[in-house]
């Protein structure tokens, strides 16, 4: 028997699948995907599948480019492959 914990993800991400997009579910999903850290330093926004994510430095915009092979794979699990083709990355100015 597996722990709960194991569970949690998988059905999370289901929860996520089948909700309607939305702002709060983008923001929700990104939160989860990238942690806390990473989240309070961007702001994100979808527009027509592409996540644009504004930085609050350069720094985390080299960071963030370096982990997009990672991150895009488990956003597009949450939010779905069609509602999410690319990460593009903004240092906020």
């Amino acid at each position: 028997m597996k722990p709960l914990a194991h569970a949690v993800p998988g059905g999370l991400r289901q929860l996520l699948h089948n909700a309607p997009l939305s702002d709060g579910k983008v923001a929700f999903a990104w939160r989860m995907v990238v942690g806390a850290a990473f989240d309070r330093a961007t702001a994100v926004k979808l527009e027509d599948g592409v996540l644009v994510v504004e930085t609050a430095s350069a720094q985390w915009a080299r960071e963030l480019k370096r982990s997009q092979s990672v991150i895009l794979p488990r956003l597009q699990a949450m939010l779905g492959d069609a509602n999410i083709a690319r990460i593009v990355v903004r240092q906020h100015v």
